[in-house]
């Protein structure tokens, strides 16, 4: 049987084609984490609040677009975990997430399994096959920078 590789005019069957090796890639990174105790929606979340730090409840649940009660049982879990803490901002009505130190150490771990994971399969394939995914790298970004 014969692979059909969708040309360049038929972005539906690319995107037929794209869709799940996406897919199985994300979920073989999110597998590389459980054994550190997390979710990869926790790491998400732990992300966010790195890059953001003093991101409230409601600007992270806006992020995520789910409630913000529904956002309180997330950040309470890290929080119990020792990852995040809550910190009052200058104006004191105002309540910030940061990070702990035990929170910058999952993301550190979190981001050397995954990368250690992409680097044994990418080790698998051959230059040539590596070098076509240096070159769509581009266009894969800029599939994340397009309007959804």
């Amino acid at each position: 049987m014969r692979l059909m590789i969708p040309t360049t005019n038929d972005s539906a069957a690319l995107a037929n084609r794209l869709r799940p090796v996406l897919l199985r890639i994300s979920r073989e990174l999110r597998r590389e984490i459980h054994s550190l105790g997390v979710t990869g929606g926790q790491v998400s979340l732990l992300i966010q609040i790195k890059s953001s730090p003093g991101i409230t409840a409601s600007e992270l649940a806006d992020n995520e677009r789910i409630s913000a009660p529904g956002m309180s049982g997330h950040i309470v879990r890290l929080e119990n975990a020792g990852l995040i803490e809550r910190t009052r901002a200058a104006d004191r009505r105002r309540i910030g997430l940061t990070l702990t130190a035990a929170g910058d150490k999952v993301l550190v771990d979190v981001r050397r399994r995954r990368t250690a994971w992409l680097n044994a399969h990418l080790k698998g394939l051959t230059e040539g096959e590596r070098e076509l995914i240096a070159a769509a790298l581009p266009a894969l970004e800029k599939l994340l920078e397009a309007p959804s």
